[in-house]
């Protein structure tokens, strides 16, 4: 077999999203608030977790994802909420895998898919394809050639990871992946987990963002992106696709990074206790900022953070009601 090696091309759009992406990561510090707030970095990756699986048609809300999680009682398909449970886990390891290693990947398919497929953590044995809607978009390699493809994609990327660009390197490797399509099940949550592998590796700001959101965000065009690259015989289309939307993620965060710098402290305070999308009682949320006055709660925390768009109340209409619950947006 002639050795393989992703065809793509490097173009002027790719490196125009490339020096946005860079100017912008320049400006960041959140990850440094986030490397000290365990908080925020699990309702982030709640988030990716959530997103990833909902690409993949996946049916469970995000207050089912984090039910799951927190170890509350949900009601919703069985291989679903072993889904997520398999999905946090392998998140959860991004930052001690090495995403040059094979072997690597291959372990971390075995925490995505355990108790849910047979073939977890081997490659498939059967044929596979790309599926939107039901009808298959791609038609993957046969089986027998994904051992030696897949292990020729490590290979060039080991090869080129000091010539080519991280942001493109990952992306191209992202297509290529799907392309090849090397497992049973879980291609998609695999693609997308370790594209932010190897990003986490240039940047640490990647461990902590939810780039699946995003992705989810535009799901049609993603698999628009697909469907090109692949009628074209090469990746520039997904390439460009994929840079854009990291593009995007980064204005969404330096966005929230400029809002909390304007901040009451106790505003910041409020947010770091709370998770995304779940009621509070006021009760609850004394008891997780150790406050002991209720008119203190309401002034200093609860009033700026609603007029900010931060929280909303769920009985907006009755602000002193007894079944009033505070959510986080």
């Amino acid at each position: 077999m002639e050795r393989y090696e992703p065809p793509f091309a490097i173009t002027n759009q790719m490196l125009k999203s490339v020096s946005s992406i860079s100017e912008k990561l320049g400006r960041i510090e959140t990850w440094r608030t986030l490397e000290r707030q365990p908080r925020l970095r699990r309702n982030n990756r709640i988030q990716s977790v959530h997103s990833s699986l909902k690409i993949e048609a996946g049916s469970l809300s995000l207050d089912n994802v984090r039910d799951v999680l927190n170890g509350r009682e949900v009601i919703g398909p069985a291989r679903e909420i072993q889904e997520v449970k398999n999905a946090f886990a392998a998140y959860d390891q991004i930052g001690a895998v090495d995403p040059y290693s094979l072997d690597d990947l291959l372990r971390l398919h075995g925490v995505m898919t355990y108790l849910t497929v047979e073939e977890s953590g081997v490659f498939r044995s059967g044929a596979e394809g790309v599926y939107r809607g039901g009808v298959c978009v791609h038609i993957a390699p046969p089986p027998e050639m994904v051992p030696s493809l897949m292990r020729q994609l490590f290979d060039w990327m080991a090869e080129q990871r000091e010539n080519i660009h991280p942001l493109i390197l990952s992306s191209v490797f992202h297509y290529e992946f799907v392309f090849i399509h090397p497992f049973r099940d879980g291609n998609g949550r695999m693609a997308r987990l370790w594209q932010t592998a190897l990003l986490s590796k240039w940047n640490p700001l990647f461990l902590y963002i939810p780039i699946e959101s995003q992705i989810e965000r535009f799901q049609d065009a993603y698999y628009d992106a697909i469907v090109r690259s692949t009628g074209e015989g090469r990746s520039a289309a997904f390439v460009e696709f994929m840079l854009a939307r990291i593009d995007e993620v980064l204005d969404q965060v330096i966005a929230q990074e400029h809002a909390g710098s304007a901040q009451s402290e106790q505003v910041r305070r409020l947010l770091a206790v709370m998770e995304y999308d779940a009621p509070y009682t006021a009760a609850a949320l004394m008891k997780l900022l150790g406050l002991k006055s209720r008119d203190a709660l309401r002034n200093n925390y609860l009033a700026p953070a609603i007029k900010e768009g931060l929280i909303q109340m769920t009985m907006p209409d009755k602000p002193t009601s007894r079944n009033q619950r505070y959510i986080r947006l």
